[in-house]
C-alpha cells in the first residue's frame, strides 16, 4: 500500500513541482548572494577608512614608520612565507598579515604592501593624519606643515589646515572654469574650424571655385581664430592662478614634499571625522563616482561617461531593434504562408539566439563598419577621406550590431503575443469594413504591445551586459567626448563611446594597479546591475500600462 501511495504521489506531479520550486529558490538565493557580495565589496569603497601609523620592525631589527589603511587581513601558511624568504619560527603554522594601502605612489613606487601582524610593534590613528585625493599618482598620506602662496609661506600647522578648504574651493572653481573653456569653448571652436575646412574641401572636390564663398569661409575662420586666441589668453591666466597655492607636508619617513593645490581634488582627515561627517563624505564620494570623469587609467575618479554610453547604446539599440523585430514577426505570423520555408525561417531565428556574441561583433565590423560605413564615407563624406567618418567603429554600428544580436528575442516574443489574440477579433474588425492592414495596425498590434515590450525588456537585459562584440565596433577605454553634445548635429553617431561592461573588464584585468582597482570593479559592477534594472523597470512600467489598457480584450 505504501508503494502504491508513492507511485500515486509521483503520478500526481507533486515531486516535480517541489523540485522546480527548489531550483527556483536556489537560483534566487544564488543571485541575491552574488548581488550582496558585489554590494558589500563595492559600496565600502566610498567609506573613509581609518588611516593608521604603524611602528614596523624591519629586517635588520630597526623599526620603521608606515602610514596606511588596512584593506584586508588574511591567514597565510608559514611554509609559503619561508618559500618567500621570510624567517618564521619552527613552531608557527600560520601567521596573520595585513594588506596596507600606503598610497604616496610617487614617493614609494607602490601604494600597497603586506605587513605581518607580528612585525607591528605599535599602532595609532592620529587625528592630524591627512589624506589628499590627487589628480595624479593616487592618494597622498601625510601631515600638513604649511601653505604657500606664490612660493611664500602664509600659514603653518593647524592654521594651514583651517585655511586649506577655502583655497581648495578656489582652486577647484578655477579648475572647473579651465575644463569648461578647454572642452566646451575651445572644443566648439575646433569643431567649427574643422567644419569650415571640410566645407572648403568639399567645394574644391565639386569644382566650385567661387571666390565669394572662399572669402566668407576665410572671414569665419579669422573670427574663430580670434576667439581662439582670446580663450588661450584666458586659459594661460587661469593656469597661472591655479598654480599660485601649494601645501607643504611630510610623510612617514620624514621627507618633506610640496604639492600644488591644482593637483588636489579633495583633502580630509578620516581619523577626525564623526559618524555624521563620514556619512556626508560617503554621499559626496558616491555622487563624485557617478557624476565624475575617470582618471589615473580609469582606476580613480568617476564613471559618468561609461554610464552615459551604456544608456545611450541601449536606447538606440531599442529604437532600432523594435521595428525590425515587430515587422519580421508580423510577416511570419500574419502574411507568410505557414509552410516549409516559414518553419525553416523560424528555426533559423531561434538558432540565431544561440550564436556567440563575438561572432556578431565580427559581422558588425566587416559589414557595418568596413562595407556599409566605408561606402557611406565615399558617397557622402569624400572631403574627409582618407580619415574615416562612418568607416570606423562608433556607437551607431555598435547599436546595430546589438540590434541584430537581440532581434530574435523580439521576433519570438512578438509572435507569441500575436498568436494569443483570438481570431474572432480579426474577423470582427474586417467584418465591420476594416482592411487587413487597418485591423493589424489599429487592433492586433496594440493588443500585442505588452508582448512586444516583453521582447524589448529581454533585449535590453541581453544587450546592456554584452562586451565582446562592442570591443570590435565602438567601445573604447577612454572617450575624449560624449556622443551627445552642443555641437550640430548634437547626436554624433560616428563617435566612439565608453561602456560599463568594458570598463569593468578594463579595470579588472588590464589595470596596472590591481589592488587599487579591485573595489572599483565591484562598485562599477553593482552600478551596471542597477542601470540594467532601471532600464528594465522603465520598460516593465510601460508594458503594465499597456496590459491595463487592453485588459478588456483578453477577457
Amino acid at each position: 500500500m505504501k508503494d502504491i501511495g508513492i507511485q500515486a504521489w509521483f503520478k500526481s506531479g507533486a515531486p516535480w513541482v517541489w523540485m522546480t520550486a527548489l531550483a527556483v529558490s536556489l537560483s534566487v538565493i544564488a543571485v541575491l548572494g552574488l548581488l550582496l557580495l558585489i554590494a558589500s565589496r563595492g559600496m565600502v569603497y566610498f567609506w573613509p577608512h581609518t588611516v593608521y601609523e604603524f611602528q614596523v620592525k624591519g629586517a635588520d631589527g630597526v623599526p620603521t614608520v608606515v602610514i596606511g589603511e588596512i584593506q584586508e587581513s588574511e591567514k597565510v601558511l608559514a611554509s609559503r612565507l619561508r618559500e618567500a624568504g621570510v624567517e618564521v619560527p619552527a613552531g608557527e603554522v600560520s601567521l596573520t598579515r595585513h594588506l596596507v594601502k600606503t598610497a604616496n605612489r610617487d614617493l614609494l613606487g607602490l601604494d600597497f604592501r603586506w605587513i605581518l601582524a607580528r612585525d607591528i610593534t605599535a599602532q595609532s590613528s592620529p587625528t592630524e593624519l591627512m589624506v589628499l585625493e590627487r589628480r595624479e599618482w593616487g592618494n597622498f598620506f601625510g601631515f600638513i606643515d604649511a601653505l604657500k602662496e606664490n612660493g611664500v609661506v602664509v600659514s603653518t600647522g593647524a592654521a594651514a589646515w583651517n585655511d586649506l578648504p577655502a583655497r581648495l574651493e578656489r582652486t577647484q572653481a578655477i579648475s572647473d572654469e579651465l575644463n569648461r573653456l578647454e572642452k566646451k569653448e575651445i572644443g566648439g571652436i575646433n569643431y567649427e574650424l574643422e567644419r569650415l575646412r571640410l566645407s572648403e574641401r568639399k567645394a574644391e572636390l565639386n569644382g566650385q571655385n567661387d571666390e565669394v564663398f572662399k572669402a566668407e569661409i576665410a572671414q569665419e575662420q579669422a573670427a574663430l581664430r580670434a576667439q581662439f586666441a582670446g580663450l588661450q589668453s584666458q586659459i594661460a591666466e587661469l593656469n597661472r592662478q591655479i598654480s599660485r597655492d601649494a601645501l607643504v607636508a611630510h610623510v612617514a619617513d620624514g621627507r618633506v614634499v610640496e604639492i600644488p593645490l591644482g593637483k588636489v581634488v579633495r583633502a580630509y582627515r578620516p581619523n577626525d571625522l564623526s559618524i555624521l561627517g563620514k556619512t556626508q563624505f560617503y554621499g559626496q564620494s558616491l555622487w563624485a563616482f557617478v557624476s565624475g570623469e575617470p582618471r589615473e587609467a580609469n582606476t580613480e575618479g568617476g564613471i559618468f561617461p561609461a554610464i552615459f554610453g551604456t544608456v545611450m547604446l541601449v536606447l538606440i539599440m531599442s529604437v532600432l531593434v523594435t521595428p525590425f523585430g515587430v515587422i519580421a514577426a508580423v510577416y511570419l505570423r500574419e502574411y507568410a504562408s505557414q509552410g516549409f520555408i516559414t518553419r525553416t525561417v523560424r528555426i533559423a531565428v531561434n538558432n540565431l539566439a544561440g550564436v556567440p556574441s563575438i561572432v556578431y561583433g565580427v559581422f558588425g565590423l566587416g559589414f557595418f563598419v568596413y562595407f556599409l560605413g566605408g561606402n557611406i564615407d565615399r558617397m557622402f563624406f569624400p572631403e574627409v577621406l582618407p580619415a574615416p567618418t562612418f568607416g570606423t567603429s562608433g556607437i551607431l554600428w555598435a547599436s546595430l550590431t546589438l540590434a541584430i544580436l537581440t532581434v530574435p528575442v523580439v521576433i519570438v516574443a512578438t509572435e507569441e503575443g500575436l498568436s494569443r489574440i483570438p481570431r474572432n477579433i480579426r474577423e470582427g474588425s474586417m467584418a465591420l469594413g476594416a482592411t487587413k492592414w487597418e485591423t493589424l495596425w489599429r487592433t492586433v498590434l496594440p493588443m500585442a504591445s505588452p508582448a512586444i515590450m516583453t521582447g524589448v525588456i529581454l533585449a535590453i537585459a541581453r544587450a546592456a551586459g554584452e562586451v565582446a562584440p562592442l570591443m570590435l565596433v565602438g567601445v573604447v577605454k577612454l572617450a575624449p567626448s560624449l556622443p551627445l553634445d552642443g555641437n550640430f548635429p548634437f547626436l554624433h553617431l560616428d563617435r566612439k563611446f565608453m561602456h560599463l561592461g568594458f570598463h569593468i573588464q578594463d579595470v579588472g584585468f588590464q589595470s596596472p594597479n590591481v589592488e587599487a582597482a579591485r573595489p572599483l570593479v565591484y562598485a562599477t559592477a553593482l552600478l551596471l546591475v542597477l542601470v540594467i534594472v532601471l532600464l528594465n523597470l522603465a520598460a516593465i512600467t510601460i508594458r503594465n500600462r499597456l496590459r491595463e489598457k487592453y485588459k478588456a480584450f483578453d477577457q
